[in-house]
């Protein structure tokens, strides 16, 4: 070991030497020349002849040369460091060329790096909980929600019976009005059973975690903070524990605050995770369904073998509670898939146009380097004539490709970290609260293993494709070759390929990025059933202590109905339980009075709405009457329908006037139907119209809803006033989610996936567009100048210009047209593939089809002009001439 040390550190030490070696050994090899020449002096040669003999005696100088030097130093190192140097110089002496293929190079990087970033926040990291891959999202199933919420007494037998979880927990998004010194703070929460946390593997930093029997109504009421509340509401203090806090005027008592990392994601924000405690009115009803389930699987146990185990324990109960649990069944997904299963396919897509993207700029880059290695066939030549190894002459095109790639990689890598910042930033608040596993978004392991992997299969590809290009086994062509001649048949056939495949790629992008700029374009303009301008919206909660009865609930509403109506610039005011294109949700089960009944489940919305809520919206009436503000609980139970309920319900007759009510149509659930209004998108934009039925606010009041303005004036400069004008009624109230109908629009996530899906796949459109045609015209400009001789010899003996034109655009035509019609194949399977990320668009879309076609085309024909153009107006006298 000490030898190889010594061995080594001699070897360094010769190359920090290695100027004063290299001229000590010439002068050495100058000697033995010089001593050569002499004698060939003495036998009466002529000075030049003298030497020359000497040279040709003595062998090769330079290979004597190389060969010290292999001998002295690190024979591997050394030459890496002179092919480093030499790739270095090259790239130096055309910074066209490098500028060109490096920004090209890093453009498709970053564009791939940044997208990868997020697919491994959310596809590929894993969840921050213990064994998360043992964690499973529980649920119920019907016909018209895959994935429903349970009830309280479900999830009691289901926790009893189930022979496949370990554990099995549930939770419920909920809301409290925190009081402050500052005033009534709304802030978000969670309810949870007892063993929520140890189910999922979470620990607190602080305090406890909730103990078996914390959720029952006989123990005090308890909460944990999340470390962020911690911060916010009691400023970090570490005396927290015990501390009371008073939640909607009730007061829970401090345990614990949670780690810094944690999140859960299917909830989002959250500041105070409590228990159930008490079951409310709806969890105490086996036909109420509001908690999620969340379980960990036994060891062994898949989550199709769960799968099966709760459909059955699911069947049991529908026979034993026929009334509310027939057609009820079960579904169990990974935990994970319930966090990311909608963006999952968007962001595979945008992946595969950012992959899409970087193999057009490799093989754009590749082309450049193909029509610099026919510029090189002769320097490649010399040096093989000169000794150079064909293994060396490879080995400097890896050189030249890794110094490439590594410059373009960090300028990539910059530009991904920018990238990601930027697109970040563009998601809405309030999206990006659902979404914690984006936190810290940057480069991490597998991010910088992934573009490490990309850049070294681009530098492969760069380095292979100059070496099939040198002219080893035709060493005298490439020395007598001058630059005469038409291109060859390999830069003819990979050349024109490449090409195909850049156009080819280019179609797929724009074809698909006019699919989903189609699909959005039908998605923001789709029918919402009322006017979006000029409304404003906010959701207001109210302490259940100060308004415990239905009375005292009415009575606010109008208080702040008549209170905003008041505000300058004001025109109408509606209270709604759920505001419009939120979800399809808030469903009740309904039966018709008078009709038979085989105990099916009739779910359609439940919306509770005031007397002008409508008149608000600007909904049409089609037929009976709107409520009015005499509509209350001393009035008969009236109800409004939606034509979808009319259509399904009530096909080929008039609803007014019939009745409805729950399962058991008891007296007091049962509604005499008054109206019938057009549809109003109660879901997402691109979810379907359901049946709904719409309730008076005044019949049927709570202490948290919504408020919708209609203005004369431009809606954003009401909004800091509905605020202050409800916490003049009662500072105890809570507001929040101030905002436009428009902006909640424009904000939610079916929007913004769609568009920042459409505008990203249309940048990177733009772009393979961009270097398909500056490809081509590399390809059709380079032809031309192989094609000099060949063109002058033509127009020599009579050709027009006109067919110089021909011969050089059929050129460009045949490889456009390939490119299309590969393209064209490509972009509908490709369509086919996201179809279901189309609204209202067929993968098949002749028209988007047609258009990208054209655009291509033209494109393509435009770029071909200029070398055609060139190529017409050379002089044949100058051109022979030149040759």
């Amino acid at each position: 070991m000490i030898d190889w040390l010594r061995v080594l550190a001699s070897r360094v030490r010769a190359l920090l030497t290695r100027r004063r070696l290299d001229q000590d050994f010439q002068q050495e090899l100058e000697a033995h020349v010089t001593l050569l020449t002499e004698e060939n002096l003495r036998r009466g040669l002529s000075p030049q002849e003298a030497r020359r003999q000497a040279l040709v005696r003595f062998g090769g100088v330079e290979q004597a040369k190389e060969q010290h030097r292999e001998v002295r130093g690190l024979p591997a190192l050394d030459s890496l460091l002179q092919d480093l140097r030499y790739a270095l110089r090259q790239l130096w002496k055309n910074p066209g060329f490098a500028c060109t293929a490096i920004l090209i190079l890093a453009l498709g990087i970053g564009a791939a790096v940044s997208i990868f970033a997020f697919v491994d926040a959310a596809l590929i990291k894993p969840l921050p909980y213990l064994d998360p891959g043992r964690l499973v999202g529980v649920y119920e199933r019907v016909k018209i929600i895959p994935r429903s919420n349970l009830s309280y007494p479900d999830y009691l037998d289901w926790k009893k019976l189930n022979q496949v979880f370990s554990s099995l927990d549930v939770w419920n998004g909920d809301g409290y009005l925190l009081s402050t010194a500052e005033g009534t703070q709304p802030t978000p929460g969670v309810r949870v059973s007892d063993g929520f946390f140890r189910t999922l593997g979470v620990t607190p930093m602080l305090g406890r975690d909730f103990e078996a029997g914390d959720d029952l109504p006989s123990s005090p009421r308890t909460v944990l903070l999340t470390y962020g509340a911690w911060q916010k509401w009691f400023g970090g203090k570490q005396d927290v524990v015990g501390q009371a806090v008073t939640l909607s005027g009730v007061p829970y008592t401090i345990i614990g605050v949670l780690r810094q990392e944690f999140n859960f994601a299917p909830r989002g924000a959250a500041d105070f995770w409590t228990t159930l405690h008490d079951p409310n009115p709806c969890e105490r009803s086996r036909g109420c369904h509001n908690l999620y389930g969340v379980a960990r699987l036994k060891d062994g146990v898949s989550v199709q073998t769960a799968l099966a185990d709760m459909t059955s324990i699911a069947q049991q109960l529908e026979e034993q509670y026929p009334g509310t649990n027939r057609g009820q069944g079960a579904a169990v997904v990974p935990l994970s898939e319930t966090i990311v299963g909608n963006i999952r396919p968007i962001l595979l897509m945008l992946l595969s146009g950012a992959g899409s993207l970087l193999l057009i700029a490799c093989v754009n880059v590749a082309s450049l380097l193909l029509v610099r290695s026919e510029s090189r066939k002769r320097e490649i030549a010399v040096r093989a004539a000169l000794g150079a190894s064909p293994a060396r002459l490879i080995r400097q095109f890896i050189t030249e490709g890794l110094v490439m790639v590594i410059a373009g990689g960090v300028l990539g890598l910059i530009t991904a970290l920018w990238t990601m910042q930027i697109l970040t930033k563009l998601i809405p608040s309030e999206m990006l609260a659902g979404m914690p596993y984006l936190e810290g978004l940057g480069l991490n392991f597998r991010v910088a293993a992934f573009a490490c992997a990309i850049s070294l299969l681009a530098a492969a590809l760069f380095s292979i494709t100059p070496a099939l290009r040198l002219p080893l086994s035709r060493m005298r062509e490439g020395l007598a070759e001058g630059g005469r001649g038409s291109p060859g048949t390999l830069w003819r056939r990979l050349g024109a390929n490449l090409v195909v495949v850049e156009l080819a790629i280019a179609m797929v992008l724009l074809v698909s990025a006019g699919l989903l700029g189609k699909s959005l374009y039908r998605l923001l303009h789709v029918n919402l059933g009322f006017q979006p301008d000029h409304l404003a919206s906010l959701r207001v909660a109210a302490p259940e202590a100060s308004y415990a009865n239905d009375e005292q609930k009415v009575a606010l509403g109008r208080q702040i109905v008549s209170r905003i109506a008041n505000l300058p610039g004001v025109k109408s005011v509606g209270i709604a339980s759920v505001l419009p294109v939120s979800f399809n949700g808030n469903t009740d089960w309904v039966r018709f009075v008078g009709r038979p009944f085989n105990g099916e489940h009739n779910e359609v919305n439940q919306r509770e709405v005031s007397s002008d809520y409508f008149t608000t919206l600007s909904a049409r009436l089609l037929r009976g009457r709107y409520f009015t503000d005499a509509d209350d609980t001393s009035k008969p139970r009236v109800a409004i329908i939606n034509q979808t309920m009319a259509k399904m319900y009530f096909p080929g007759e008039d609803p007014i006037g019939k009745k409805m009510g729950n399962l058991e149509l008891e007296l007091k659930s049962i509604r005499e139907i008054i109206g019938v209004v057009d549809d109003i998108k109660e879901g997402p934009l691109d979810s379907e119209i359901w049946p709904a039925e719409y309730i008076p606010f005044n019949q049927s009041p709570d202490t948290f809803f919504c408020v919708i303005v209609r203005t004369s004036q431009a809606e954003r400069s009401v909004l800091p006033a509905l605020g202050a004008a409800i916490h003049q009624i009662d500072s105890n109230l809570g507001t929040m989610g101030e905002a436009t109908m428009k902006q909640r629009i424009d904000g939610s996530q079916t929007a913004y996936l769609h568009r920042s899906s459409a505008w990203l796949v249309g940048g990177f459109a733009a772009v393979a567009l961009l270097l398909g045609v500056v490809g081509l015209y590399g390809m059709i400009a380079y032809s031309v100048s192989q094609r000099t001789r060949e063109i002058g010899v033509r127009m020599a003996l009579g050709a027009e210009r006109s067919s110089v034109y021909r011969l050089i655009l059929k050129e460009a035509g045949w490889l456009t047209g390939l490119g299309i019609a590969v393209g064209l194949v490509c972009s509908v399977i490709a369509a086919i593939l996201m179809r279901k990320l189309l609204f209202g668009t067929e993968a098949w879309d002749v028209p988007t089809l047609a258009v990208v076609s054209a655009v291509l085309t033209i494109s393509a024909l435009l770029a071909s002009y200029i070398p055609a153009r060139r190529a017409a107006s050379i002089n044949p006298v100058e051109a022979l001439r030149a040759e």
